[in-house]
């Protein structure tokens, strides 16, 4: 998602689309397909549009007394969306999830809704969802109140009214471990009429269920009696269900068990490394780098096989076959190593009188780590000495792309996606490890001056700064990081099921599962399915422990965030619900007058009250050239999104002294001198 590599991208991503349909027997199929029917017994009656329908949905879990929740996700592979083929998603990485994702899309489908005529609140008027007879409630209940929300009918079923669901997407991570009810209620059609309630919902509030001794009907009890207690009257709605969050260890048990058993046999050793080229460059060739160091991390893998596109994570007996997985078990390294690769450029401004300060840097979208020699990134180092290592985000890196594309034609393979970018986080603790290691980068020629002292500050510690996919990812990366505790987060968001159809890079990837997965209300599910394993390996799944409330081991984290208004590629509405989840402060006035949309800008995100701030913080840069994005789930495409500003906040000089000044002292200074960002 980085704007000058856009059309190169869209062309490699297109070139692969292509090949992609032509070797598939989906690229002759319709582009829409009749809804497939329910298969008895896997599907919950309540809503017959689509199998998994309501969803999420603990009428698709199980007791289970070894999961932290006590439930256990079971989707049978008959309630699974399916192929034009008729192949259905393999469930079985799914069913090892003890929750659902707390960044969830809330998928049902109501027959004639009329969003507007029914007073949901949309997105630009979240406050709405909190009012008394909200006509959506959701409730947790474990504290008894209400969580904030905003709900959409899905603009791309739009003349598909049978195929249209109602999204309702939570304005902040729904916590941890905690169950959940859904309650509609006076929804009305186009025409201002009631909608009433489906018969087979009625039967369960009149007490009887599907059948005398139907087992859901204590469920739905329940339901009920949650509801009640939050004054809503059982027999004002049109429907009610619930469902239960993963918990911490279901979402970052993985991720914690490769970084503590990587790191524990690596000891106090500095990971091995090697430089395979070192480029020097005379004043006149790069007036701001003087030298680029290119080379590889050995990290071990804990991916089967090679470790490439496709390869799963590894569990089982070291350098073994493994075994039989029970749903919580944890990787093990697989006895290969990953040779994961890096590049440093070295600013003109660094010398051993003034070392350069160390930073990780997280590339965009289906990139290479060589953005760091972007303008942008190279006059950040040169600016205010920093010299910026990065690696791939393997699973979702430039050599992935192929993989990618593929497994929206089938989404059995998704999985490999989430495991391999799991091992990229290793790779970027490692590479950081290296890099301030007083055995590491610091004592190679490389990285010294003809007299053999450092160019580079490992005693001073590391940062790290990410840019789009960088900012998604970084925020996991920061989360589980220990070697340092300041990151900024450029262009960032979660959760990907929010963000892929607000953003015109999904485009081709849209064009692919139109093919394979037509059914408009299966893509919203699959966007709900692939969520709960994306998690695993992105902010979503991390964010309520990426600054104050700490993962075992780990220090607790200051962000700054920095988020492009109006937006094209990363949605800043996505934006907004990390910063309410990690308890970001708002730069304020955070845009000029008029230019907002919303009833309430940044509705739920408290201002900064004085500078310096010591906190995490999120400041919305204007660039002047754009307007607010679509209240829906469409990306900003046409003359009248103006054009694209997802890189101007980088470009900035005073965003990045702004950067520098965090990353170095972790104080937020205020660059816009009390004015809105532009």
């Amino acid at each position: 998602m980085t704007t000058p590599r856009r059309l190169p991208f869209a062309l490699s991503v297109l070139v692969t689309v292509g090949a992609v349909l032509l070797g598939s027997t989906a690229a002759a199929a319709p582009p829409t397909a009749p809804p497939r029917p329910a298969a008895h017994g896997v599907c919950d009656p309540i809503d017959p549009t689509a199998c998994l329908l309501p969803f999420p949905n603990d009428y698709f879990t199980v007791p289970d007394r070894s999961s932290p929740t006590g439930r256990r996700v079971r989707f049978a592979a008959s309630s699974m969306p399916t192929t034009v083929g008729g192949v259905p998603i393999d469930p079985t990485e799914w069913n090892r999830q003890d929750g659902f994702s707390p960044g969830t899309p809330i998928l049902v489908h109501v027959p004639g809704l009329d969003a507007t005529a029914s007073g949901i609140a949309p997105v630009t008027d979240i406050g709405r969802s909190l009012a008394p007879d909200a006509p959506v409630v959701l409730l947790d209940t474990a504290t008894g109140r209400r969580t904030p929300y905003w709900a959409e009918l899905d603009a791309h079923a739009a003349g598909q009214p049978d195929r249209q669901v109602l999204i309702i997407r939570p304005a902040v991570a729904l916590s941890e471990g905690t169950r959940y009810v859904v309650g509609l209620r006076g929804l009305r059609d186009h025409q201002g009429r009631a909608i009433p309630a489906p018969a087979a919902f009625r039967a369960y509030v009149k007490g009887g269920g599907a059948h005398p001794g139907d087992p859901r009907t204590p469920q739905l009890k329940r339901i009920l009696a949650d509801l009640g207690a939050a004054h809503v009257k059982r027999h004002d709605l049109y429907l009610a269900w619930d469902f239960t969050v993963a918990s911490r260890p279901g979402l970052t048990g993985r991720m914690l068990a490769i970084r503590d058993g990587a790191f524990a046999a690596l000891g106090a050793q500095a990971p091995s490394f090697t430089v395979s080229q070192v480029v020097n460059y005379a004043p006149e060739q790069d007036p701001r780098i003087a030298r680029q160091v290119s080379g590889t991390i050995a990290v071990p893998s804990y991916l089967t096989g090679t470790g490439g596109p496709g390869s799963r994570l590894h569990y089982g007996p070291a350098g073994g076959d493994g075994k039989a997985r029970t749903p919580d078990d944890r990787p093990t390294p697989s006895g290969a190593t990953v040779q994961a690769d890096f590049v440093c450029n070295i600013p003109r401004s660094a010398s051993a009188a003034a070392p350069a300060h160390l930073s990780l840097y997280g590339h965009g979208l289906l990139g290479r780590p060589t953005e760091i020699n972007a303008g942008n990134v190279k006059e950040m180092s040169a600016s205010h000495n920093f010299t910026f290592c990065a690696t791939s985000w393997i699973g979702m890196a430039n050599a992935d792309v192929p993989y990618v594309a593929g497994a929206f034609s089938d989404l059995s393979a998704f999985p490999a996606v989430a495991d391999r970018l799991q091992q990229s986080f290793l790779n970027f603790l490692f590479l950081g490890r290296a890099m301030i290691h007083p055995a590491g980068f610091g004592a190679d020629p490389a990285f010294t001056d003809a007299t053999g002292r450092p160019l580079i500050d490992g005693p001073g510690g590391l940062h790290y700064d990410g840019n789009s996919q960088g900012g998604i990812n970084g925020g996991a990366l920061t989360a589980i990081a220990q070697d340092w505790t300041r990151s900024v987060l450029g262009v960032p968001a979660m959760n990907y099921s929010t963000l892929l159809q607000r953003s015109l890079d999904f485009a081709p990837f849209q064009s692919i599962m139109d093919q394979s997965y037509p059914d408009r209300a299966d893509q919203q599910l699959i966007f709900a399915l692939l969520q709960m394993l994306w998690d695993r390996a992105e902010a979503n799944g991390y964010a309520q422990h990426m600054t104050d409330r700490p993962l075992p081991g780990t220090p607790a984290h200051q962000v700054l965030m920095h988020v492009a208004f109006g937006d094209h590629q990363v949605s800043p509405a996505a934006a907004e619900v990390e910063a309410r989840t990690v308890g970001a402060r708002l730069h304020t006035p955070a845009l000029a007058d008029g230019w907002s949309r919303d009833v309430t800008p940044y509705w739920g995100i408290a201002p900064i009250r004085a500078y310096p701030y010591t906190g995490s913080a999120i400041v919305i840069w204007n660039s002047g050239g754009a307007t607010a994005p679509p209240p829906t789930n469409l990306p900003p495409a046409g003359p009248e999104y103006g054009d694209d500003p997802h890189e101007f906040p980088r470009a900035q000089p005073a965003a990045q002294q702004q950067k520098a000044t965090f990353l170095l002292t972790g104080a937020v200074v205020d660059v816009c001198a009390g004015a809105p960002c532009s």
